[in-house]
């Protein structure tokens, strides 16, 4: 199969009055008919108008129809979700061949198709493929007329639903935000959406980059996360907006209607259109509660727990926030389950099994109680067996709780049944089209077919709301203008200054005067591995691009001569939670996730876990246990800075994925910013009074790890908080401006609340 798509891409159009513009390739054999003096486009080639082709009729109507004209293995694939390709492929994870060749030797341009996904999509009928690293915003428009005039030239010409996890952050090394390449708008993570309390900056940031996504051929976004963030130690925290439900909840539906939502001639109908993008919310019914702070991508953290019998919390940013919008297009259009296993929460058959696996948290909670009938996917990698290496994420799968007794086929079939419509991460067919085989002998052909096609209607619902089967065709030019464009990238700026956190200002020492000498030492870090297992470097470098401070400040290397001094750190890094070490030494490999700086031990840890298996490890303590995190340098290098000022000021900037242990250093800093991910520029504006920090902390900061350990994982802010040398309290919405404590609107509303038994 060739990989070569050259010469590009012809693309025809063809104008309705009052209807909408056709687009197709020249070379994809297929045409356009005319009915009523109306254009419509012959997708499936057979010169007459099936309703699936006709933009007049609704999309559900549409859906149906194309369902049913669609075989077994059609279906399946269209339940696929691709693993994570790149443009070009040799930016990705995986190998990625074009004729055969690596892309280097191929002589391919950077938007061809790879061997992989022309294989994908004929064969397997893959039509929802998840992006993450593009060269540039030109390759993904140029890559997506490729990949849409393939797709529409075989079958029934079903054009491909490309899709994206975050990707406008202002970091592109982020974990999970692997998507940054090119240029496009920078925007706080998603816990600086939230520090800003104000569900109309996430809203506007949704409306901006619906339209970038569209430019770039994206349709679908896996976000938002909405899991509520209340155990501080999960290294997911930093991607939800916070620990607290109601706060959730609004940032969520302002989210989602930004995304989703299409106006004026954009609007196809319903509130959907040509700028919106699906929404796939996460992670159904929420993540943020693993024992212990473990997290469900492996097999160590596969447990959410509920000590604080507090289960219900976490369905409030769905409930209330993601399934009831404000805009027209009413809920998310898709839905997400987490890896984990929600510990003893099925009231109905008592199984402890990964949420997607869970007819009770599926079909019974989401699809009745609730009345969800979008689609649902599943995270990426639920049906794979198990990897030998559990501290690893690849090679291996996460099917919590049907690890064993299933074939990856049977457990295709027990997502279906509990009412699963995609597979994510998943890029053949033969499991889902045996899987069908299983069920069609359990209930007979009609009943499967029946199953399969209810699917195929959510799955092409969601397509063709967007107007795809019309045109999924972008103009090159048109993209390189949309994305990253002026309008866009202050809109990004001024969200990022709204995000950034004032938490001590001593004296007043900020705002500080424009071109003070300022002292900034370097960042020191040892080698380590990332959360995929992979290895980093040691590095010493400075924190900050010294050319951007120099439009603030002049820079020296001598503190003795500088006026200030600046670190920039961020919250501590420490284990997820278990060692290879501990297990191989004797131990049960369990270990603490420390929140603190220095070394700790987990004195107040639970002496038996609330969660086990028997299968591996039944009690998952790890009282007693000490651990180190790789960047206790960062604690060090404040108090060292100190010492160097010799009483002049120290300001501390961190950046923060978790909430930390500021004990350690707080009373050495004459001032301590917070953010969640923003470009230099955008401290230093704050810094220096260009801006006035307005932002609020989504989340506590704990006193001790004492606190951490003893607050309940479900629980939003329960722990004893940090209380600063002046007398401030590091509570859920506090945060500093230029008069002190902020008091306003937004703390009258959402700081008030309590939880559970409080």
């Amino acid at each position: 199969m060739k990989s070569k798509t050259k010469p590009e891409q012809i693309i025809r159009y063809v104008s309705n009055d009052k209807g909408p513009v056709l687009g197709y390739s020249e070379a994809s054999g297929v045409n356009t008919l005319k009915v009523d003096g109306l254009a419509f486009k012959d997708l499936n080639k057979d010169g007459k108008l099936d309703p699936y082709e006709d933009w007049r009729l609704s999309p559900e109507e549409r859906a149906k129809d194309l369902a049913s004209k669609m075989t077994v293995e059609q279906i399946a694939g269209l339940m696929l979700y691709s693993s994570h390709q790149a443009i070009p492929g040799n930016l990705g994870w995986f190998p990625a061949a074009y004729d055969g060749k690596a892309f280097g030797e191929s002589g391919s341009e950077v938007h061809d198709l790879s061997d992989e996904q022309l294989a994908f999509i004929a064969e397997d009928h893959i039509r929802h493929i998840l992006i993450t690293r593009v060269e540039s915003p030109e390759a993904a428009a140029r890559w997506n007329n490729n990949v849409q005039a393939y797709a529409e030239s075989i079958g029934l010409g079903i054009p491909a639903n490309n899709s994206s996890d975050p990707r406008h952050g202002s970091d592109a090394s982020t974990e999970f935000n692997a998507g940054s390449g090119g240029t496009i708008s920078m925007w706080p993570e998603s816990m600086g959406l939230a520090a800003t309390f104000d569900p109309s900056v996430a809203q506007r940031f949704g409306e901006v980059a619906s339209k970038e996504y569209r430019a770039l051929g994206l349709a679908t976004a896996l976000s938002p996360q909405v899991d509520i963030g209340t155990d501080p130690r999960w290294f997911r925290f930093g991607m939800t907006f916070g620990e607290d439900p109601q706060l959730s909840a609004d940032m969520a539906r302002g989210y989602i209607d930004g995304f989703q939502s299409a106006e004026g001639e954009a609007e196809i109908a319903g509130g959907w259109g040509y700028d919106s993008v699906n929404a796939m919310v996460k992670h159904w019914p929420g993540g943020g509660s693993g024992e212990a702070g473990r997290d469900a991508h492996f097999g160590y953290g596969k447990y959410a727990v509920y000590p604080g019998n507090n289960f219900d919390e976490h369905l409030i940013p769905f409930t209330e926030g993601a399934f009831k919008l404000a805009g027209k297009t009413g809920q998310a259009s898709a839905v997400m389950p987490y890896y984990t296993i929600s510990y003893g929460q099925d009231t109905k058959n008592g199984e402890n099994v990964g949420n997607s696996y869970n007819s009770y948290i599926i079909q019974d909670l989401l699809r009745e109680q609730v009345g969800y009938d979008g689609v649902v996917c599943t995270d990426w990698g639920i049906t794979a067996d198990e990897g030998e290496d559990i501290t690893r994420l690849f090679p291996g799968g996460r099917s919590w709780g049907v690890e064993e007794g299933y074939t990856v086929a049977q457990r295709h079939y027990k997502l279906l049944m509990a009412g699963v419509d995609q597979f994510g991460g998943n890029n053949e067919i033969g499991p889902v089209v045996e899987a069908y085989r299983i069920g069609a002998k359990e209930h007979g052909e009609a009943f499967m077919r029946k199953r399969f096609e209810q699917s195929a209607v959510r799955l092409l619902k969601n397509i063709f709301r967007l107007g795809l089967f019309e045109n999924p065709y972008l103009k090159v030019e048109e993209t390189i203008a949309t994305v990253g464009s002026a309008d866009f990238m202050k809109a990004g700026y001024e969200a990022q200054l709204k995000s950034i956190v004032l938490l001590k200002n001593k004296g007043q020492t900020l705002p500080l005067p424009k071109k003070q000498t300022v002292y900034i030492p370097k960042r020191s870090l040892p080698a380590g591995t990332d959360w995929m297992g992979m290895p980093i470097p040691a590095s010493e470098k400075y924190p900050v691009h010294l050319d951007i401070v120099r439009n603030y400040f002049h820079v020296t290397d001598r503190p003795e001569n500088a006026d200030f001094a600046l670190v920039c750190i961020e919250s501590p890094h420490s284990t997820k939670g278990y060692s290879k070490e501990d297990a191989e030494t004797g131990g049960n490999g369990y270990i603490p996730i420390s929140l603190q700086y220095g070394p700790y031990t987990a004195e107040h840890a639970r002496e038996t876990s609330i969660a086990g298996d028997p299968r591996d490890v039944l009690n998952r303590t790890y009282k007693g246990k000490t651990v180190s995190v790789s960047n206790t340098s960062d604690f060090e290098m404040v108090l060292a800075t100190k010492a160097l000022m010799k009483g002049k000021p120290v300001v501390v900037s961190m950046l923060l994925s978790n909430p930390a242990v500021v004990a350690e250093f707080e009373g050495e800093a004459d001032v301590i910013v917070a953010h969640f991910g923003v470009q230099d520029q955008a401290v230093l504006d704050i810094l220096t009074g260009a801006a006035e920090p307005q932002a609020l902390l989504p989340f506590q900061m704990p006193a001790n790890m004492k606190t951490v350990e003893e607050q309940r994982e479900d629980v939003p802010r329960d722990m004893e908080v940090y209380v600063d040398s002046a007398g401030n309290a590091y509570d859920f919405a506090f945060g500093l401006n230029w008069d002190g404590v902020i008091r306003d609107g937004r703390t009258a509303k959402y700081a008030k609340h309590k939880f559970a038994d409080q």
